[in-house]
Order: C-alpha cells, then structure tokens, then sequence
C-alpha cells in the first residue's frame, strides 16, 4: 500500500478542519507546520498546534520559510505532498518544488473569484449570494493555480462571515475527501483557471470597519454582517460616542428599536450595539440610555 509522506502547512477553523480529517484517516503527515499566537489577538478557533501535538506529530512555528537553516529542515523531511490550509504566509517557491506529487492549497472563495485575503468577509461585505471551498495547486502567484475540486455554498441576506465561514470549512472537507486518494496517486485533476474572471481582495483591518451612516443602509448592513463576532466590528458614531454595532436588520416594521436613516433614504435597525469599555446590549436599550442620558443632563 502507498503511504506518501505529508506535509502540511495550516492554521485557523479550515486549517483545523482539514488536518483533523487527515489525520482521522491516519495519512502519514511528516510535519504540520503553523502560526504562533499573536499576542492580543482573540482566538475563535481551535488549536492546529495542539491538534498536531495531541497526535504525536512533528509541529514547527517557523515564519520565514526562506531561511537557508528551515529550508533544510523541510528538505530532510522528503515530502511527497504539500498542503496549505489557511495557512498565513505565501510557501516560497524553493518548498514548492520539493514535493514529486505536488504542492496543494485550500481557497476559502469559488476561485477564480476572490483571490487574496480574508475572502470570507469580503464575499460578505460585497452582498454575495454564493461563494466556496477550492483546492488547487499551487504557483508562485497567490490563488492563480490549477483547481482540482471545488465546491460551492449559499450565502443568506443576513448570515453572518462567521456562519458562511462554517459553511466554508465544511465544503473544504468534502472537497479533500473527495480528492486526497487522487493526489496521493497523482491522478488529481488540473483545470486552468479562467484568468479573465479572476479578483483579487487584500488584508482587511480592524480600521475597515469603520461606518459611514451617508452610505446606503444594505452596505452598512453588510459591512456589519462581514466583520461582527468574532472579527473586530463594525463601528461609527452615535449620540457622539465611537459604539460597535454587532447586528442590524434591514426594512424593520413597526420597530421600537433604534432606527438609523441612511444615505439613500432608508432606515436600518440597530438591534446589538456596544459602546466602548461597556458591554453589549440591544439596540432599544441602548437608545433608551442616550435619551435618559439626555434628560439628565437637561
């Protein structure tokens, strides 16, 4: 039986995911290289350091894959096959090439759409209604490779980047499952990407969440969507004070909420909220603070 030699580079839910199923189906993974945590950052998601650990398996957190001293390291591990799974660093070249079976990275988008970062909250925060997994191969440019498989999701009006991520790391899964027996045998198939139907999305910062109330109330309400729980926010000014907004709902009917116009006329409803240094409450609470707040002070 053939028992290729692994290597995987992986970190957050997808990379957790995808490392998990190998590792259930005991392929025979040589090393997992991760991330250290960031300092200050919240972790929403599982431990590929510790998944790693837990199975008794080589686990690295070096950054720069460039260095003359890792590079061998990763050379002595004689690798047949490289995968990425939401791992943060581009894989340079020089490791690319080392694995006679192929380097593979999973996509969170339905390539070629949404090449770069933070894919997952862009497809929100763009109003997308589809998005998905997709594994390819992988070149010296980002995302550009051959595809694989992939798999498609649906993205609801009002779903959150957290639940389509979800849905995201699920297809991933499937579209492993499917696959890893054909990259193994070097039988996976190689479809070209469409270059002309390709789109790029870069980092997004914590400073991107930033409301404008002059846009129109469905960008708000998808800025909102894309970036609430776990990412860093939403958030604008109201009642003269920096306030997170987690959720909003849009067309509200007959609300006792707290109602914002927006630049094209229509109203949103602010339904969680947050001030900063305070804890989170609903939208009419919120509102009814300001006005007690008000009165007080008149």
């Amino acid at each position: 039986m053939n028992f290729p030699r692994i290597l995987v580079f992986a970190y957050s839910d997808l990379g957790h995911a995808c490392l998990k199923f190998l590792l259930d189906r005991k392929e025979n993974i040589v090393a997992v290289y991760t991330h250290e945590d960031r300092p200050g950052e919240k972790l929403w998601f599982p431990s590929v350091f510790k998944l790693a650990q837990d199975h008794k398996v080589l686990v690295q957190t070096g950054e720069n894959l460039n260095d003359k001293k890792e590079l061998a390291r990763l050379q002595s591990l004689t690798a047949d096959l490289i995968f990425s799974f939401y791992y943060r660093n581009l894989i340079p070249k020089s490791v690319l090439n080392l694995p006679k079976l192929g380097a593979y990275n999973m996509h969170g988008s339905y390539l070629p759409k949404y090449r770069g970062r933070a894919p997952v909250n862009w497809v929100v925060l763009n109003g997308e209604t589809k998005t998905g997994a997709t594994l390819h191969l992988m070149i010296d440019k980002p995302d550009a490779g051959d595809i694989v498989d992939q798999e498609a999701v649906d993205i609801g009006p009002d779903d959150t980047a957290a639940i389509v991520q979800g849905r995201v790391t699920q297809a991933a899964v499937r579209v492993l499952a499917r696959q890893i027996d054909n990259l193994k045998a070097g039988t996976a198939p190689r479809i070209p990407q469409d270059a002309t139907q390709a789109s790029y999305f870069g980092k997004r910062r914590p400073e991107d969440g930033e409301i404008n109330w002059n846009w129109p109330a469905l960008r708000i309400h998808n800025l909102v969507r894309a970036v609430t729980h776990p990412y860093p926010g939403a958030f604008g000014d109201l009642f003269g004070e920096k306030t997170w907004v987690w959720k909003t709902r849009l067309h509200p009917l007959d609300s006792e909420g707290l109602l914002m116009t927006c630049g094209d006329g229509n109203k949103i409803e602010l339904l969680v909220l947050q001030r900063e240094g305070e804890k989170v409450i609903a939208g009419k609470e919120f509102a009814d603070g300001c006005v007690a707040a008000e009165r007080k002070k008149s």
